[in-house]
């Protein structure tokens, strides 16, 4: 829509100026143009990159060992906090098998609990005591290796997060590596994405970011560098940099692609409209509108530019702040001719504009 509007613009200045400007029989008569003053304005050197999100903590929950599933506690979606058991797995026989144990366990303590006093009493040889002791470290050790056991059958979250689809039912044997559901912190995300070597000084950790998303329209997300990568990509030139951005909403989810803007080193700057430029050659000019005679007359003038924006280009040198400089009609006139100035501030209505020359041409 913006495009638009700017051609439109301009086609009525074309139209404007055709209107405006004597035909070449009527010498003497001033060209009419339309001019602006030359802004100071606050630039920076802002990059815009794209950028992958990832979950602060990922993993995929599978099973270590092979068994059928007996229980689920979660739901597809649903938060779960670090600890929660998510599945249990077939454990009947470990339960049984530590039924058996603690029944030994309790059986190896009573007989070094009996030996121990007669030992002190000369009643019993140590060596019995000894025995008797490393039969009850043995049940100790057994016990522990059931407990193992059972905990394997237990699929546990690791962390806190969001849990993604479940892919196995009650009764299904899994295997491991058989992947069950995904975990994901979302909390706060990572937003990877890869800078030019050439802008490496702008990178530095705490930087600010900001990040965009088709899926939110305009909508900014705002975070800091947390990292940057130790080595460039030899064949891309480039060196990837990680961001993070706050998401307690739950809002940005892992693989979204986002559209970054890295903020440089802000500066003044004057800049002027793209349409003053008047390439010639290898250089850039400009038409400057002299107002120290009796009537405003041009000089052609030399420039030289740097970054440029929607619209309008950075002047390095050749122009102050305020000059006023030819914005259309450029065509029409040639150094040292005299001018009837229109005036533009990029922001006032076409209509007032027309309405004035009309006003003038009376």
């Amino acid at each position: 829509m913006n495009i638009y509007l700017d051609m439109s613009r301009r086609c009525l200045w074309t139209l404007l100026l055709t209107l405006l400007t004597p035909l070449p029989g009527f010498a003497g008569q001033p060209a009419t143009v339309i001019a602006a003053a030359a802004r100071l304005e606050t630039l920076s050197d802002d990059i815009e990159l794209l950028g992958t999100l990832r979950a602060n903590e990922t993993v995929e929950i599978s099973a270590t060992v092979a068994d059928t599933i007996t229980l689920i506690h979660f739901d597809d979606g649903q938060f779960v906090e670090k600890g929660k058991i998510l599945a249990e797995m077939t454990s009947t026989e470990e339960h049984a098998l530590l039924e058996e144990e603690i029944s030994n366990l309790a059986e190896a303590e009573k007989q070094f609990n009996r030996v121990a006093p007669l030992v002190e009493r000369g009643a019993a040889s140590q060596s019995l005591l000894d025995q008797r002791q490393k039969e009850l470290a043995a049940a100790r050790a057994r016990l522990k290796a059931i407990e193992s056991r059972l905990r394997d059958r237990l699929i546990i979250a690791p962390f806190s997060g969001v849990v993604g689809l479940r892919s196995i039912s009650v009764g299904a044997l899994v295997a491991p590596g058989d992947v069950i559901t995904t975990l994901d912190d979302i909390s706060v995300m990572k937003l990877d994405f890869s800078v030019p070597a050439v802008k490496l000084t702008l990178l530095r950790t705490g930087a600010p970011i900001e990040a965009r998303s088709a899926a939110f329209g305009e909508k900014v997300f705002t975070g800091i560098i947390s990292g940057i990568d130790s080595r460039i990509d030899p064949i891309t030139r480039s060196i990837v940099v990680r961001a993070t951005i706050d998401n307690p909403d739950g809002l940005l989810k892992p693989g979204l692609l986002m559209r970054v803007t890295l903020r440089g080193e802000t500066r003044q700057a004057v800049t002027i409209a793209e349409e003053a430029l008047v390439p010639t050659g290898r250089s850039n000019m400009v038409f400057v509108v002299d107002n120290s005679q009796p009537s405003p007359v041009v000089r052609q003038q030399e420039v030289q530019i740097g970054s440029r924006m929607f619209g309008r280009v950075e002047i390095v040198s050749g122009l102050d702040g305020g000059e006023l400089v030819v914005t259309h009609g450029t065509t029409r006139v040639r150094p040292g001719q005299d001018v009837a100035v229109l005036r533009e501030d990029g922001n006032e209505p076409l209509s007032d504009i027309l309405n004035g020359a009309v006003v003038e041409m009376r």
